[in-house]
């Protein structure tokens, strides 16, 4: 793959890559990308500031806009992929990443963490996310206060995984992943 063109991304997340400048992929955007669309896991390794998040975000956009919604599913969307992350900092740049590459999408998401009240990260929760990128600290609390429902989760991602596991998340991320 030379181009982002060469992927045959949905036409929605084209337009984003085109509106960013975006026209030839780093080698972790290369190599991870065509498996994810495959539907394979991926694990990823790349310094920082090589486009990892782009890595992982644009392939799961193409996957959640090609997937069906079930008719028949009332109220609030419940997210379908849940991204994992050591700090709040890191959280809102995914989130800001998923915002950019599927503004032309309809898609939705939210970004939940503490040392902020939870009051409108529940709100966006009762209103429906396609995808839900947390810390593990404050979903963990969620989920105790039964406010977050990850029964439809169909991806998992852990960025930084190995920032998360030094920072003792080990037990958090196994009932995380348990509920997933």
């Amino acid at each position: 793959m030379k181009l982002f063109s060469d992927l045959n991304l949905a036409s929605p997340i084209a337009d984003a890559l085109r509106d960013e400048g975006y026209t030839t992929p780093t080698p972790i955007q290369a190599q991870a990308i065509p498996p994810i669309l495959e539907g394979k896991d991926v694990l990823g390794c790349a310094q920082t500031g090589t486009g990892k998040t782009a890595a992982f975000a644009l392939p799961i956009l193409d996957i959640l806009l090609r997937q069906q919604r079930d008719p028949a599913r009332r109220g609030p969307v419940l997210p379908r992929v849940l991204v994992l992350s050591p700090t709040r900092e890191l959280a809102t740049q995914i989130t800001d990443s998923f915002a950019a590459y599927g503004r032309h999408t309809g898609l939705s998401h939210t970004a939940i963490f503490g040392g902020v009240s939870q009051f409108h990260q529940v709100r966006a929760l009762h209103r429906g996310v396609d995808i839900l990128v947390a810390t593990p600290g404050r979903l963990m609390d969620l989920m105790g206060q039964g406010l977050v429902n990850l029964s439809a989760v169909s991806i998992f991602v852990l960025d930084e995984a190995d920032r998360m596991l030094d920072m003792g998340f080990i037990q958090p991320i196994r009932r995380i992943a348990s509920q997933v």
